[in-house]
Protein backbone atom coordinates (compact mmCIF):
# COMPACT_ATOMS: atom_id res chain seq x y z
CA UNK A 1 0.00 0.00 0.00
CA UNK A 2 1.10 3.50 -0.68
CA UNK A 3 2.26 5.49 2.17
CA UNK A 4 -0.09 8.14 1.79
CA UNK A 5 -2.57 5.61 1.28
CA UNK A 6 -2.01 3.98 4.51
CA UNK A 7 -2.36 7.52 6.23
CA UNK A 8 -5.43 8.31 4.66
CA UNK A 9 -6.60 4.72 5.51
CA UNK A 10 -5.64 4.13 8.65
CA UNK A 11 -8.69 3.84 11.20
CA UNK A 12 -9.18 2.50 14.62
CA UNK A 13 -10.89 -0.89 14.63
CA UNK A 14 -12.58 -1.90 18.40
CA UNK A 15 -14.84 -4.55 16.85
CA UNK A 16 -12.95 -8.04 15.41
CA UNK A 17 -13.36 -11.10 13.71
CA UNK A 18 -12.88 -14.10 15.98
CA UNK A 19 -9.57 -15.39 14.39
CA UNK A 20 -6.16 -15.87 15.28
CA UNK A 21 -3.37 -13.73 14.17
CA UNK A 22 -0.40 -15.88 13.56
CA UNK A 23 3.11 -14.95 15.88
CA UNK A 24 5.06 -13.73 12.74
CA UNK A 25 1.95 -11.21 12.20
CA UNK A 26 2.57 -9.84 15.33
CA UNK A 27 5.75 -9.89 15.67
CA UNK A 28 6.37 -8.20 12.53
CA UNK A 29 4.31 -5.18 14.74
CA UNK A 30 6.60 -5.10 17.16
CA UNK A 31 9.55 -5.14 14.59
CA UNK A 32 7.82 -1.85 13.67
CA UNK A 33 7.41 -0.38 16.92
CA UNK A 34 11.12 -1.17 17.93
CA UNK A 35 12.14 1.23 15.09
CA UNK A 36 10.22 3.72 15.63
CA UNK A 37 11.63 7.61 16.97
CA UNK A 38 12.74 7.47 21.06
CA UNK A 39 14.01 10.50 22.85
CA UNK A 40 18.14 10.16 23.35
CA UNK A 41 17.59 6.46 21.53
CA UNK A 42 17.14 5.06 25.02
CA UNK A 43 15.03 2.34 23.84
CA UNK A 44 13.16 2.05 27.27
CA UNK A 45 10.16 0.14 25.54
CA UNK A 46 9.10 -3.25 26.35
CA UNK A 47 6.45 -5.24 24.80
CA UNK A 48 4.58 -8.52 25.68
CA UNK A 49 2.50 -10.45 23.42
CA UNK A 50 -0.98 -11.42 25.30
CA UNK A 51 -2.68 -14.34 22.59
CA UNK A 52 -4.25 -16.95 24.53
CA UNK A 53 -8.04 -16.15 24.08
CA UNK A 54 -8.35 -16.76 28.11
CA UNK A 55 -5.80 -14.11 28.97
CA UNK A 56 -6.79 -11.93 26.37
CA UNK A 57 -10.62 -12.05 27.80
CA UNK A 58 -8.83 -11.44 31.31
CA UNK A 59 -7.30 -8.33 29.76
CA UNK A 60 -10.31 -7.02 27.89
CA UNK A 61 -11.86 -6.39 31.60
CA UNK A 62 -9.53 -3.83 32.46
CA UNK A 63 -10.14 -1.65 29.37
CA UNK A 64 -12.54 1.09 28.12
CA UNK A 65 -13.82 1.50 24.37
CA UNK A 66 -15.27 4.22 22.56
CA UNK A 67 -16.76 6.34 24.87
CA UNK A 68 -18.80 8.82 22.46
CA UNK A 69 -20.58 5.50 21.27
CA UNK A 70 -20.64 3.15 23.83
CA UNK A 71 -22.05 0.08 23.85
CA UNK A 72 -22.12 -0.07 20.33
CA UNK A 73 -17.92 -0.24 20.37
CA UNK A 74 -16.93 -1.82 22.79
CA UNK A 75 -15.69 -5.51 22.26
CA UNK A 76 -17.69 -8.23 23.23
CA UNK A 77 -15.98 -11.07 24.70
CA UNK A 78 -15.70 -14.16 22.17
CA UNK A 79 -17.80 -12.20 19.16
CA UNK A 80 -15.90 -8.80 18.78
CA UNK A 81 -12.63 -9.09 20.86
CA UNK A 82 -9.64 -8.33 19.55
CA UNK A 83 -7.58 -11.28 18.51
CA UNK A 84 -4.36 -10.22 21.04
CA UNK A 85 -3.32 -7.13 23.18
CA UNK A 86 0.35 -6.09 22.69
CA UNK A 87 1.39 -4.33 26.07
CA UNK A 88 3.44 -1.68 25.86
CA UNK A 89 5.87 -1.77 29.33
CA UNK A 90 8.75 0.59 30.43
CA UNK A 91 12.14 -0.36 32.29
CA UNK A 92 11.34 3.44 34.11
CA UNK A 93 9.66 3.33 37.31
CA UNK A 94 7.94 6.83 36.21
CA UNK A 95 5.96 8.03 32.56
CA UNK A 96 7.33 10.61 31.74
CA UNK A 97 6.23 13.10 29.04
CA UNK A 98 8.96 12.19 26.97
CA UNK A 99 8.05 8.27 27.73
CA UNK A 100 5.09 8.43 26.86
CA UNK A 101 5.78 10.37 23.67
CA UNK A 102 8.24 7.63 22.89
CA UNK A 103 5.58 4.93 23.12
CA UNK A 104 3.00 7.00 21.03
CA UNK A 105 5.58 6.88 18.38
CA UNK A 106 6.08 3.39 18.85
CA UNK A 107 1.39 2.47 19.07
CA UNK A 108 1.44 4.64 15.99
CA UNK A 109 4.31 2.18 13.94
CA UNK A 110 2.41 -0.69 15.49
CA UNK A 111 -1.06 0.63 14.02
CA UNK A 112 -0.06 1.65 10.32
CA UNK A 113 2.34 -2.13 10.11
CA UNK A 114 -1.25 -3.64 11.59
CA UNK A 115 -2.92 -1.71 8.48
CA UNK A 116 -0.91 -2.44 6.04
CA UNK A 117 -0.91 -6.15 6.80
CA UNK A 118 -4.90 -6.41 6.47
CA UNK A 119 -4.82 -6.16 10.55
CA UNK A 120 -7.27 -3.58 12.51
CA UNK A 121 -5.89 -1.92 16.08
CA UNK A 122 -7.13 0.27 18.53
CA UNK A 123 -4.26 2.08 20.79
CA UNK A 124 -5.91 1.75 24.36
CA UNK A 125 -5.05 4.46 26.86
CA UNK A 126 -7.82 3.81 28.83
CA UNK A 127 -7.56 1.04 31.11
CA UNK A 128 -6.31 -0.06 34.84
CA UNK A 129 -2.76 -0.42 34.54
CA UNK A 130 -2.52 -1.77 37.84
CA UNK A 131 -4.85 -4.30 37.62
CA UNK A 132 -3.27 -5.43 34.24
CA UNK A 133 0.30 -5.55 35.65
CA UNK A 134 -0.94 -7.74 38.30
CA UNK A 135 -2.53 -9.98 35.79
CA UNK A 136 0.90 -9.98 33.36
CA UNK A 137 3.12 -9.92 36.84
CA UNK A 138 4.74 -6.61 34.39
CA UNK A 139 6.42 -3.71 34.45
CA UNK A 140 5.45 -0.24 34.69
CA UNK A 141 2.47 -0.56 31.90
CA UNK A 142 2.23 2.51 29.05
CA UNK A 143 -0.39 1.65 26.51
CA UNK A 144 -1.50 -1.28 25.49
CA UNK A 145 -2.58 -1.88 21.38
CA UNK A 146 -5.66 -4.48 20.92
CA UNK A 147 -4.95 -6.13 17.18
CA UNK A 148 -6.92 -8.47 15.21
CA UNK A 149 -8.60 -8.75 11.95
CA UNK A 150 -11.38 -5.70 11.42
CA UNK A 151 -15.18 -6.52 11.30
CA UNK A 152 -15.71 -3.21 10.81
CA UNK A 153 -14.85 -0.19 8.50
CA UNK A 154 -14.72 2.65 10.10
CA UNK A 155 -14.57 6.32 8.04
CA UNK A 156 -12.87 9.66 8.22
CA UNK A 157 -15.12 12.99 7.16
CA UNK A 158 -13.57 16.21 6.51
CA UNK A 159 -15.24 18.93 8.80
CA UNK A 160 -14.37 22.39 9.41
CA UNK A 161 -13.08 24.24 12.38
CA UNK A 162 -16.59 25.14 13.44
CA UNK A 163 -18.02 21.85 13.46
CA UNK A 164 -17.67 18.80 16.38
CA UNK A 165 -14.60 16.15 15.70
CA UNK A 166 -16.71 13.87 17.94
CA UNK A 167 -17.26 10.13 16.45
CA UNK A 168 -20.35 9.36 15.98
CA UNK A 169 -22.21 6.33 14.66
CA UNK A 170 -23.97 7.43 11.49
CA UNK A 171 -27.66 6.33 9.87
CA UNK A 172 -26.65 2.58 8.43
CA UNK A 173 -24.02 2.36 12.01
CA UNK A 174 -20.76 3.09 10.34
CA UNK A 175 -18.31 4.49 13.00
CA UNK A 176 -17.51 7.86 11.28
CA UNK A 177 -14.40 9.93 12.60
CA UNK A 178 -14.77 13.77 11.74
CA UNK A 179 -11.27 15.07 10.83
CA UNK A 180 -10.48 19.18 10.94
CA UNK A 181 -9.58 20.22 7.80
CA UNK A 182 -6.23 20.97 6.64
CA UNK A 183 -6.48 24.80 5.31
CA UNK A 184 -8.04 25.33 8.84
CA UNK A 185 -5.23 24.00 11.09
CA UNK A 186 -2.41 24.95 8.86
CA UNK A 187 -0.75 28.57 9.48
CA UNK A 188 2.04 29.41 6.70
CA UNK A 189 3.86 32.75 8.14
Amino acid sequence: MEFRELLKTRRTIRLFKQQPVDDEALAALIDAARVASCASNKQRLRYIVVRTPELVLEVLKHTRWASLVQPARTPQPGISSPAAFIVITTTEETLSELLCADAGAAVQSIEFAATDAGLGCCWLGAIDRDAIQNLLQCGKIVYLAAVGYPDETPKSVDVSIDESCGYYLDKDGVLTVPKLRLQDILKWK
